[in-house]
């Protein structure tokens, strides 16, 4: 099992940034790709950043060039820092983590979520 815990969400007014972090503990291994998703009120989580083994980050197209994830393995803590930041980005933000111990087993956990709402 592996449990995440989501931070750094909060209240920023438009062109603001915010820093996500996200802090893995217990079995933390295997761990096959890691990625920040969305959910805004009445729509689907989105993904919005994600590291997939060794390949560079990836971005949905709305938040390309002003979002960045990182990891740091050491730490087992994944970031997202968000610059630039507009309205459409208010939703709540999750943290998730795969975990691939064979071609035929794959986990998937989710962190409890952060609020981020920008807002003047």
């Amino acid at each position: 099992q592996v449990q995440l815990v989501e931070s750094g969400g909060g209240l920023v007014q438009p062109g603001g940034s915010l820093r996500l972090s996200c802090v893995a503990s217990g079995s933390v291994f295997r761990i096959f790709a890691v990625g920040w998703y969305r959910q805004a009120p009445g729509k689907e989580r989105e993904l919005v950043a994600g590291i997939t083994g060794g390949d560079n980050p990836n971005y949905a197209d709305s938040v390309k060039g002003r979002f960045t994830i990182s990891r740091d393995n050491a730490d087992n803590t994944v970031y997202l820092q968000m610059n630039s930041l507009k309205p459409e980005d208010t939703a709540v933000y999750f943290c998730n983590f795969v975990q691939r111990l064979s071609d035929a087993t794959t986990y998937r956990y989710w962190g409890q979520g952060t609020q981020v709402t920008v807002s003047s």
